[in-house]
């Protein structure tokens, strides 16, 4: 026997709030709930699989016209990943693309990637596409779900049924590190919260381009403990002359905390992130970045997904052309 269909009144009474308060969430308009009660309703009306009237008219539909988008939720982001520049850049790409093409984008942050599971299944997606995840989420997804599946920047191998768009890590880092060498620099430093993947990529790559005189230190995740970090090696910061993060939010965080200590950038120590977000041209000076192409990305995955939906051949792993882009930030060394 099929099971009653849980009312908005039901999801109230639950949680001991006013069908007002539920309606408000359901439809993006909270007003004055905090989002501690607005997640305990989010949450819940997921558990009971509660579905809008907009949502059950698609979902009789053979094609519901929906894209889910997933973004992992990774330390890194204190909580707040649609926050990031880079993320945000990524979705506001989907979601423009998505609408062109007459569909509906949802997003949802997970921390646990078998959320995915019952999330897609409950709104009938046609696709997911995947921010953040890594090899072994992607191979359990594509054993319990049949959609498909499109990730950025995945490491390794993608399972039959899905692909990955990704950008030419190696060569950004190297243009940076060919870029500092140009400039004059002699001793360079590349950091990263980790030497895995995308992240790994970037700094052999940045090694290659450099050459002799090019060192990493792999910075903790934890904002207060990366602050410590810095902190304790102050002085070997000063016998580099340029430095390489592998994110804008790193290179930015470094332009703060130099210039909080005396260390003027470029004319003292040169600095060079990754990603050219917008804040990249709101900095003083402004950050020298390398550019990967959001747009194009959002294209191609659209056109993975319409192609997976057809039956038709799709490349496990596309890789897009970065570009340096040259500012304030980067400068020849002092004495040259």
């Amino acid at each position: 026997m099929n099971e009653p269909r849980v009312r908005i009144r039901d999801i109230a009474e639950e949680l001991g709030l006013s069908t007002a308060t539920v309606s408000n969430v359901i439809h993006g308009k909270p007003g004055k709930v905090s989002e501690a009660t607005a997640r305990r309703v989010r949450q819940l009306l997921e558990q009971r699989r509660y579905i809008p009237s907009m949502a059950g008219i698609l979902l009789a539909q053979n094609s519901s016209g929906i894209v889910g988008v997933a973004v992992y939720d990774h330390e890194k982001y204190a909580g707040v990943p649609l926050a990031d520049d880079f993320i945000a850049g990524a979705l506001s790409e989907l979601s423009r693309r998505i609408e062109q093409e007459g569909k509906f984008m949802m997003v949802k942050t997970v921390r646990r990637p078998d959320d995915l599971i019952a999330f897609a299944s409950m709104w009938n997606m046609q696709a997911l596409v995947l921010i953040g995840f890594c090899r072994q989420d992607y191979a359990r997804l594509r054993a319990h779900m049949r959609i498909g599946l499109v990730a950025y920047d995945a490491a390794g191998d993608m399972p039959p049924g899905s692909c990955s768009i990704g950008i030419d890590d190696f060569d950004g880092g190297r243009q940076v590190g060919a870029h500092f060498r140009a400039l004059g620099h002699k001793r360079a430093l590349c950091i990263a919260d980790n030497d895995e993947h995308v992240d790994h990529a970037r700094r052999k790559g940045f090694i290659a381009g450099f050459g002799p005189g090019a060192e990493f230190w792999q910075i903790p995740v934890d904002a207060g403990e990366r602050l410590a970090f810095y902190e304790a090696r102050l002085s070997a910061f000063r016998s580099f002359s340029a430095v390489f993060a592998v994110s804008d939010v790193y290179a930015m965080e470094l332009m703060r905390f130099f210039q909080a200590h005396g260390l003027r950038v470029p004319q003292d120590i040169a600095v060079a992130g990754f990603d050219d977000t917008p804040s990249c041209t709101r900095l003083c000076p402004s950050l020298t970045s390398v550019r990967q192409d959001s747009r194009a990305r959002a294209a191609l995955a659209l056109d993975a997904i319409a192609r997976l939906q057809n039956g038709e051949p799709v490349e496990a792993s596309i890789r897009l052309p970065v570009q340096l882009i040259a500012r304030e930030s980067t400068a020849k060394p002092r004495g040259i």
